[in-house]
């Protein structure tokens, strides 16, 4: 399963700003990859795994802003078509299944 976050924050005061880098922060942190700017995607094992991971990003909300989660299978994540640009190596998006022993 993938866990993608997409957030708008406002980032016109310093105080903003500053906010907005450490969600930002908070989200790198916490395993997510940047796949767009203010779009970042985490693998998770299943459903509940995922359900964590959300747990743990609702305890640290910022105020203000937009933030939304979409939890997709790794079927749906491999749909995705790219219609101009490449696809970037830092987020594996096919639906095989990787194993490390």
């Amino acid at each position: 399963m993938r866990v993608l976050v997409m957030y708008d924050l406002p980032a016109v005061t310093p105080k903003e700003k500053k906010i907005h880098h450490a969600f930002r922060k908070l989200l790198i942190q916490s395993g997510f990859l940047m796949m767009q700017e203010s779009i970042y995607c985490k693998l998770a094992q299943n459903q509940q795994a995922a359900d964590a991971i959300i747990r743990q990003l609702k305890k640290q909300l910022p105020e203000t802003g937009l933030v939304q989660v979409l939890t997709i299978t790794e079927k749906q994540f491999a749909k995705i078509q790219y219609l101009v640009g490449k696809k970037t190596s830092e987020v594996i998006d096919s639906d095989d299944r990787v194993v490390i022993l």
